[in-house]
């Protein structure tokens, strides 16, 4: 018996549910919650802090802890993998689904932890991902490109896409002719929809970001011609042929940007600085309303992580 969902979780049709993770502010990161003939599974997890959220998804919707049989990271950052093993303790017949490069890391996300500690420091590493708990070695299994899994008939197909990191997947859902896309397919805030419809602009967090293999990736998610695509950050979005011209022209400009600046004395400063403009106007072409100064305090994390981001690619190999 389905309850009213609470008001975090967003029903998408054939048993799709968006689950907001309420990591850093509303409609920012999205967990998906997949029910198919009585079985369920999890793509995405957000932080430990997320966990309470999608079981009181699972409990709304009538679906026991005992029917969920996957949990799925796109990839291993912790926005979107963080509270994988703390949902994992409660999902007793669930096995765990990772890109063979990140498997080690649910096993023992001890590296994992320091890496991202590196990053952001320890105050906001307990404030915003509380812990990261490890998977036991048997309940994690690793896919490989083009291998499928059913839910309940419903067939689910991997596909590897690095270049934002190389421990990412996608995940095709034939259902619904949507990829579930993490980070390779961007990000589109709802803030900035409007009659226009959806925007969207690359993420080069560190450390894996690869602008021309990247670019590989979302031309083969395009290559199947989609109806949707499901992005952790954030929502379903339609459109995509427009979206994606979007996305492949934003990312060679911030490639462009990168390596105009490599040699650059405030180089940091100066990627911020450029991306921004490059945003700025993309936004105005799309017709947005918000002032200078909004959008630069809503982009303001991404600005920050992708200058980090771009500045390993434009070091690596020297």
């Amino acid at each position: 018996m389905s309850l009213p969902l609470p008001p975090y979780v967003q029903s998408m049709g054939q048993g799709v549910h968006a689950v907001d993770t309420g990591f850093h502010r509303d409609r920012f990161d999205a967990a998906y919650l997949l029910v198919h003939e009585g079985r369920a599974a999890f793509i995405d997890t957000g932080t430990h802090f997320a966990v309470p959220r999608l079981l009181a998804a699972l409990h709304a919707l009538g679906v026991a802890r005992e029917q969920v049989d996957f949990v799925i990271p796109t990839h291993v950052h912790l926005d979107h993998a963080g509270g994988a093993g703390t949902l994992m303790r409660e999902l007793p017949a669930a096995r765990m689904l990772v890109h063979p490069r990140g498997a080690r890391h649910m096993i023992d996300p001890g590296a994992l932890w320091q890496g991202a500690l590196a990053v952001y420091g320890a105050d906001e590493m307990q404030r915003t991902y509380g812990e990261v708990v490890p998977v036991a070695a048997e309940r994690v299994h690793t896919t490989s490109d083009e291998m499928t899994v059913s839910l309940a008939g419903r067939e689910l197909r991997f596909a590897d896409t690095p270049g934002h990191a190389r421990h990412h997947h996608c995940i095709w859902d034939a259902a619904t002719q949507g990829w579930f896309t993490g980070d390779t397919f961007g990000l589109s805030y709802p803030e900035f929809d409007n009659e226009r419809g959806a925007w969207i602009l690359p993420t080069s967090t560190p450390v894996q970001f690869e602008p021309e293999v990247l670019r590989a990736s979302i031309q083969r998610l395009l290559a199947r011609e989609p109806q949707c695509m499901y992005l952790t950050h954030f929502g379903r979005v339609t459109d995509v042929p427009r979206l994606g011209a979007l996305l492949l022209s934003l990312l060679d400009e911030m490639a462009e940007l990168g390596r105009s600046l490599r040699h650059a004395a405030d180089r940091h400063e100066a990627l911020k600085r450029g991306q921004l403009e490059i945003y700025l106007r993309s936004l105005a072409a799309h017709g947005c309303r918000y002032s200078r100064e909004q959008i630069e305090q809503m982009l303001a994390m991404d600005l920050e992580l992708n200058a980090q981001g771009m500045a390993v690619w434009l070091d690596r190999g020297r």
